[in-house]
């Protein structure tokens, strides 16, 4: 009874306000080959499209999102969320009209151009939501490997080839939609291709050596890196130029054909450090001394942490010292491990040598003086 009376008076508000009104904006009754019950139709479709499709967006919204703060903060369904977030205003008022003409007897052009709006609207809408899903996949994926730069390197270059091949078929879409012939427009394109790739022979070759860099991976972000004589940490890899920070703090540029024609030195993917160092006694030396520097050296070695000793020898008589040799490796790529170890090495032979009364050698000369008496040189 209740339903019935509320039916009865939405037709009865129906005929008096709506149909009415259109009455009396087409006092012919009919426009467009649509009548005034059409027409008010279609109005009415368009206001409640209007008025409940972002409505339906904003509870769809909340209701994902909710789900979504129950799960884990990389859950798909948080994904969800951005598609939802994704959808457009326009979007919704270029449908809720589509709707609208639904309702109408329009002539055959005008039913052609509604429904060629309509899928452009369609296509651009599900290009955004696409491009919302591969940032979100991006991002969840960087935050899933946030410790290997070389994974992120490569996953944000893969997204970015994504983005591009995906606006470029929805701009073909687009123009086929419009009526444009598309085979003709990619054959010219293709030709034109050929024109502007002779133009920009330099543009195009970093641009495919920056492929190169991302898909092989001679080194990635966050590595350190010796090009030449110069040297730092790679900072980003763009379409053009890498940029690398220098340990005095400027920012170097290369170019990325450069790059790959040049011999690189990658100090990120060093797995171990091998050390050479020299020192030398003086000639003056005793024989058993001699003998026993070399376990000495070994001795300073193994004393360490986080190396592994190689060997050490008696290397050669030099011009003013008995030169010693020895060779370890640090088992870490970092510098500064290095020099605090060979420190160390430095200060235990210091205070063996000074213990066991060894001097080390610097460089002299010794000028033998012989006095000859004035009566024999006669």
């Amino acid at each position: 009874m209740v339903l019935n009376s509320f039916w009865d008076s939405l037709k009865k508000f129906w005929q008096d306000t709506v149909v009415d009104f259109v009455d009396q904006i087409l006092p012919e009754g009919e426009l467009f080959n649509s009548s005034t019950h059409q027409w008010a139709t279609a109005i009415a479709i368009f206001v409640a499209g209007f008025t409940l499709l972002p409505a339906i967006k904003g509870i769809v919204r909340l209701r994902v999102k909710a789900l979504a703060d129950r799960r884990d903060e990389n859950s798909w369904s948080h994904g969800l969320v951005d598609l939802v977030a994704a959808t457009r205003f326009w979007f919704l008022v270029v449908l809720s009209l589509f709707l609208a003409t639904l309702a109408l007897s329009l002539p055959e052009r005008s039913v052609v151009i509604s429904r060629n709006v309509m899928i452009v609207a369609l296509v651009i809408q599900a290009a955004i939501w696409i491009n919302a899903l591969i940032n979100f996949g991006m991002d969840r994926y960087i935050k899933l490997r946030a410790d290997d730069a070389s994974a992120v390197t490569t996953a944000k270059a893969i997204a970015f080839l994504i983005r591009c091949a995906l606006w470029s078929i929805a701009f073909l879409m687009v123009l086929s939609n419009l009526g444009v012939d598309v085979t003709t427009l990619v054959a010219s394109l293709g030709v034109g291709g050929i024109a502007v790739a002779l133009a920009a022979q330099n543009i195009l070759s970093d641009l495919f050596a920056s492929l190169s860099i991302v898909l092989d991976k001679p080194f990635v972000l966050g590595d350190f890196i010796i090009v030449g004589d110069m040297m730092g940490t790679v900072q980003h890899i763009g379409l053009k130029t890498t940029r690398v920070q220098s340990l005095s703090g400027e920012q170097l540029v290369f170019p990325n054909s450069d790059l790959l024609s040049s011999r690189i030195r990658n100090f990120k993917r060093m797995q171990e450090r091998r050390i050479v160092f020299t020192i030398g006694v003086i000639y003056q030396t005793p024989a058993a001394q001699v003998k026993a520097i070399p376990d000495m050296l070994k001795s300073a070695v193994e004393a360490q942490e986080n190396v592994r000793f190689d060997r050490s020898h008696f290397k050669a008589y030099g011009d003013s010292a008995l030169l010693y040799e020895a060779v370890y490796y640090v088992l870490s790529p970092d510098y500064n491990v290095y020099m605090d170890i060979q420190q160390k090495i430095n200060f235990h032979l210091l205070d063996k040598f000074e213990s066991e009364n060894i001097e080390f050698a610097y460089p002299t000369q010794t000028v033998f003086a012989e006095v000859v008496n004035a009566t024999e040189a006669k």
